[in-house]
């Protein structure tokens, strides 16, 4: 029981479907995949889906197995049935009984099944299909309406006019057992078929998130599937806006948390510069990293704009979010290793275990953001994207959990110097704010790397830009409170000291007859800092 419940968990964090915002060109090379997840995209009103299959190569001769493609649309980014119960067969075999694939979370299921003897796509559907709109090709779809200003906003875009209710009357052929042409040609020894389908999507009833899958059935007699070779090209489109309904206020969201970002760190300079404590290194790379998250956020907004407008993203914008992206990674994790361990307030240098997680803990975060790098370029479709996208959240964990070990070694080490003689109420209010910051790691984990991804795959699909403005408020959130934690402050516990004396001998006088006395005067402990700074350099 355990065990199906870690299996089924793991799927819907790794597996559940994410969207890419992009015009896809997928190519598959002696893929022996059953199926391949091709895309999934959230369509409002006048959205266009347009897939183009090009030289879909298969050895001339008899062809004993069967392909084609799956279409269906759900609410909301949930684990789709083919990911569990269908895994290791073929629907496309069983079209009669498609009727086990249908849920309530997913009604309606299109099949377009290759039909390689007449050359043509035959369609069917299953399900509970208000209207499908298909067509050859986008370049036949009659759209004679004019542009829509709705910026598709903050706003849930659910419009309907009588010239809407009257379009679906008139527009597209219904799905009742339509068909779409292949073409084949012949060429050393190889069969190369294309074909093409666009859908449109006329009402609201149609709006919703879409999954599009490709099948490789395998043959019967020796249940292995035929490698193939093709070349899939992918157009998706709202009304001209060609980011998925549920990320079209990505933009204007990571520019407001830029700004957001910016404007702390400025403030945060400014505590810094006009502080009248100590202010040690640390407290510097704090605040570097927060004007490397605010440009990262600066950078990622602009990349999201031109997907919008262009389909596709600038390299230069996506190299600069990369770099920045993959900078403050780094730091972020470094920052909490430093204070958990106590540098530069506790200790100028580090232990051995301490420089040991440092060997772990920055190869390990640099994987991580290269594989998610690699993730956001790679399609979806693709063999590896999975790969990456799984030792990804396996990477990101390992860092989560050794980022714990610093703070939890300080917990024990003042726990027990807790009741040493003289330093137990210093070493009690260090204890207190160290707990504190071991809560605020693990709500900080647990809220950005599980809630963050129920909230994705649970709302509807027109909101599942939720998920990211609360993982970016959860960090605004941790960022904030760290920050006013260890803040340069005479009275923070974090700096007042521990392993210094707290008597300091003072000479009373040079003349003859004092020689030698001495006054044993206490040191503040809420007023002096652990220890100044040496320019050894």
């Amino acid at each position: 029981m355990i065990a199906s419940r870690m299996k089924a968990l793991f799927i819907f964090f790794v597996v559940a479907p994410s969207v890419t915002p992009r015009i896809h060109k997928l190519s598959l090379s002696d893929d022996e995949r059953h199926y391949v997840d091709l895309t999934t995209f959230g369509f409002y009103q006048g959205g266009i889906l347009d897939v183009q299959m090009v030289n879909f190569r298969l050895p001339s001769g008899p062809i004993y197995g069967e392909y084609g493609f799956t279409l269906d649309r759900t609410a909301s980014d949930a684990i789709n049935p083919y990911l569990e119960v269908h895994s290791d067969t073929c629907i496309l075999k069983g079209v009669e009984s498609s009727s086990t694939l249908l849920s309530p979370h997913h009604p309606a299921i299109v099949f377009l099944k290759m039909d390689f003897d007449n050359l043509r796509l035959n369609i069917t559907c299953e399900g509970e299909v208000v209207a499908l709109h298909l067509y050859p090709n986008r370049s036949m779809i009659p759209i004679d309406r004019t542009k829509r200003q709705s910026q598709y906003m903050f706003v849930n875009r659910r419009r309907r006019s009588l010239d809407d209710e009257l379009d679906v009357k008139v527009l597209g052929p219904q799905c009742s057992h339509a068909v779409l042409p292949i073409t084949k040609e012949t060429r050393d020894g190889y069969d190369y078929y294309n074909t093409s389908f666009a859908m449109y999507v006329a009402s609201d009833k149609e709006e919703g998130l879409y999954n599009l899958y490709f099948h490789n059935c395998p043959r019967e007699d020796t249940g292995v599937a035929t490698p193939i070779n093709v070349m899939i090209e992918i157009y998706e489109s709202n009304d001209g806006n060609f980011l998925s309904a549920g990320e079209m206020p990505l933009p204007a969201l990571y520019s407001m948390m830029s700004l957001i970002f910016f404007l702390s760190a400025g403030f945060w300079t400014f505590i810094l510069k006009t502080s009248r404590n100590k202010v040690y290194r640390i407290h510097i790379i704090m605040c570097v990293l927060v004007y490397l998250k605010a440009i990262s956020l600066a950078f990622h907004g602009i990349n999201y704009h031109f997907i919008q407008t262009r389909g596709e993203h600038v390299t230069a914008w996506a190299i600069l979010f990369y770099i920045t992206h993959l900078l403050k990674g780094a730091v972020l994790f470094v920052t909490i290793v430093l204070v958990g361990t106590g540098w530069n307030f506790i200790k100028h240098i580090l232990a051995d275990r301490d420089k040991k997680i440092f060997m772990i803990v920055i190869p390990l975060q640099v994987v991580s953001n290269v594989a998610e790098i690699i993730i956001a370029e790679s399609e979806k479709g693709a063999a590896e994207h999975n790969a990456w996208r799984i030792l990804f959240i396996f990477v990101d964990m390992l860092c989560c959990g050794a980022i714990m070990f610093p703070v939890v070694w300080s917990i024990h080490h003042l726990e027990d110097s807790s009741t040493t003689d003289g330093k137990a109420a210093v070493n009690l209010r260090k204890l207190k704010l160290f707990r504190h910051f071991y809560v605020m790691i693990l709500c900080y984990i647990y809220f950005t790397r599980f809630i963050v991804s129920i909230l994705e795959n649970t709302v509807p699909f027109q909101y599942s830009w939720i998920d990211e403005m609360f993982r970016e408020m959860a960090t605004f959130v941790f960022f904030v409170t760290t920050g006013y934690k260890f803040r340069p402050a005479a009275a923070n516990p974090y700096f007042t000291p521990t392993n210094l004396d707290d008597i300091e001998p003072k000479v009373l006088s040079d003349i003859g007859v004092l020689d030698g006395l001495t006054n044993r005067e206490k040191k503040r402990e809420d007023m002096q800092p652990l220890m100044q700074e040496t320019n050894s350099d």
